[in-house]
């Protein structure tokens, strides 16, 4: 749609009007958006709901939509606040310690697992919350300040003070990552992302702070000669590198960094 603004060519935002006119006649579970959806048949794939990995920009770009067509687009604004409450009714959950998460959901199952990646959540709904429809501005500043604490304890409850790439709710352990597999920090953006949205609605200096602590883990452990390196285990006490500096590292992370309005002295 960004697109068709910029080049005058309204055949890139009438590809995505089509795309939202086979979604508003689906059947949606519960509300929710599975993250499969047949290019042949027009028919969902499966029924994994994820607001993280293969679902975050959908959500994402729902809101961005509409905000950018100056709140003209009341067809993105009804389907990102209709996906936000059915998020919000069906996947976002308390744990015993009073953590707020974004589960996943697998065909009616809840897996208590919140993945590094939805974490940008918590900056998205700050971001909508200005427009939310019944009053609900506050309580979408609550609900986005909730994620954004829980996504801070996936960072201060590792060794390195870095975030896993996927942490849990179950098995009686809270925000930790409990399979090997989901141990790992690539340099990601998303709890950078809401870290900065968060400072700029609220300028609560918290969000700063927090920001400093990443900063300061990032040049501890994943500062190299040559860049910066993802780490494979965030709960070990010295870091195995990866040896791989990510494109989102230079293109999101460290502008969210800079867009928290800190100074911050990292090299590249």
């Amino acid at each position: 749609m960004h697109l068709s603004a910029l080049s005058g060519r309204p055949i890139f935002a009438e590809k995505v009007m089509n795309i939202r006119k086979v979604l508003n006649r689906l059947d949606k579970p519960q509300g929710l958006y599975p993250n499969y959806l047949n290019p042949n048949s027009g028919q969902w794939g499966q029924h994994h709901v994820s607001v993280g990995g293969l679902g975050d920009s959908f959500y994402e770009y729902l809101l961005k939509a509409w905000l950018m067509s100056d709140k003209s687009d009341e067809e993105g604004k009804k389907l990102y606040y209709d996906a936000l409450q059915a998020i919000e009714k069906n996947l976002i959950r308390k744990s015993s310690g009073g953590l707020t998460y974004i589960a996943e959901w697998k065909g009616g199952l809840l897996e208590h697992k919140m993945g590094h990646l939805t974490c940008f959540a918590g900056g998205m709904i700050a971001l909508g919350a200005d427009g939310a429809p019944d009053d609900k501005t506050g309580h979408q500043m609550e609900l986005a300040a909730e994620i954004a604490r829980t996504c801070h304890e996936s960072y201060t409850r590792t060794s390195m003070k870095l975030g896993p790439e996927a942490f849990r709710f179950d098995g009686g352990v809270e925000a930790i990552a409990t399979r090997q597999n989901e141990k790992y920090f690539i340099l990601r953006p998303e709890v950078i992302e809401t870290y900065m949205y968060m400072w700029r609605f609220t300028h609560d200096p918290k969000y700063r702070q927090w920001g400093w602590e990443a900063v300061q883990a990032l040049e501890k452990y994943c500062r190299l000669e040559g860049g910066y390196s993802g780490v494979r285990d965030v709960y070990a006490s010295t870091p195995n590198h990866d040896d791989v500096q990510q494109s989102f590292y230079l293109a999101e992370t460290l502008n969210f960094f800079l867009a928290s309005g800190r100074a911050l002295k990292l090299k590249v």
